[in-house]
């Protein structure tokens, strides 16, 4: 185990004492040893210590508990005490393949990278719900696959499940500013503006858990749907068309009911129309994850994450773009 290692891991974590185990257990397995963990305990109430107590012997580990600050700050506070030259971001809900850091190394080699992010996939042992959640969150057919993929709209925005950034970057550019409400994509582009070289490693994969039902899905693709307009706070142009995507099937679909009860034939033309759309999802998730099961939960995965984001950018919409740091409007 290195004194001075090559990446630093960092990971908030709050009140997930189950999830932070097996993310663990998967960084003893990995191919490419040298690195540190920094495990940041956010003010949590359940923490996490007797688990990470486990693998002292196992990994070059760290454990900090501070008052609950957010998972943007949590970061900074362990960039600060990290001894890599590289920062490495994880999720503490996230699963990482043994070949991890052998194929960031090798990118980082290859195309002289200052930060980087990478995709994230199901894993075998997720449940169907999850697997469903995954496949919502990665497929094109709900814009969600721009996000991990080669092709992808507009500049790659590295987000905070899987990124990495160099300790340069850090130096320059500093952390976090926010701590919440699109956190990773402020930062990314902060750091793509100071003339850092940014790329998808598309083949540094995470297994990404997500949530474990669809309630807490609900909740958590509301907040993103706010987040996009605290984005558009600092910066704008960062609000695309294809984000405008999730409000207008959400309005879409409440014209749709509502026109059942007042303009019948038209009403059944448009949800006919969304009817169609489902079906597609649900056959191609049903390929993709060999399960019909899985396949219809996708739908319902699909439905879920797109009016919840709606829902959360149309409400954050209403409040204006006045800039959370200056109080001005930009």
């Amino acid at each position: 185990m290195a004194q001075n290692p090559k990446y630093s891991v960092i990971i908030p974590v709050y009140n997930r004492p189950d999830e932070i185990r097996e993310l663990l257990e998967s960084l003893v397995l990995q191919k490419f040893q040298d690195f540190e963990v920094l495990v940041i305990e956010d003010g949590s109430t359940l923490d996490c210590e007797k688990e990470v107590d486990h693998f002292r012997n196992k990994l070059n580990i760290r454990y900090f508990k501070k008052p609950n600050s957010g998972q943007g700050f949590s970061r900074n506070f362990g960039m600060e005490r990290a001894g890599g030259d590289y920062f490495v971001i994880f999720d503490s809900d996230c699963i990482i393949p043994p070949n991890y850091f052998t194929e960031v190394n090798s990118a980082l080699q290859e195309r002289k990278l200052d930060a980087w992010g990478g995709p994230d996939a199901a894993h075998a042992s997720f449940t169907d719900i999850q697997k469903a959640i995954s496949y919502s969150m990665t497929s094109l057919f709900t814009t969600g696959g721009i996000r991990g993929r080669k092709k992808h709209a507009g500049t790659y925005h590295p987000r905070s499940f899987n990124m990495g950034i160099s300790r340069e970057v850090f130096q320059k550019v500093g952390g976090f500013a926010i701590t919440r409400m699109g956190e990773d994509i402020e930062y990314s582009i902060r750091i793509i503006k100071a003339g850092f070289k940014v790329a998808l490693v598309d083949q540094a994969i995470v297994f990404h858990k997500r949530r474990t039902n669809f309630a807490q899905f609900y909740k958590q693709l509301h907040f993103f749907g706010r987040a996009r307009i605290n984005i558009g706070r600092f910066y704008r142009k960062e609000i695309k068309l294809v984000h405008l995507f999730p409000a207008a099937f959400t309005i879409g679909l409440a014209i749709s009911l509502l026109a059942i009860l007042l303009l019948p034939g038209i009403g059944v033309f448009l949800l006919g129309a969304y009817a169609c759309y489902f079906l597609l999802i649900a056959i191609d998730a049903s390929l993709q994850n060999k399960s019909i099961k899985i396949g219809l939960l996708s739908a319902w995965a699909a439905l879920v994450q797109l009016s919840a984001y709606g829902v959360g950018f149309i409400t954050e919409l209403t409040r204006g773009f006045k800039h959370p740091l200056s109080g001005k409007n930009k």
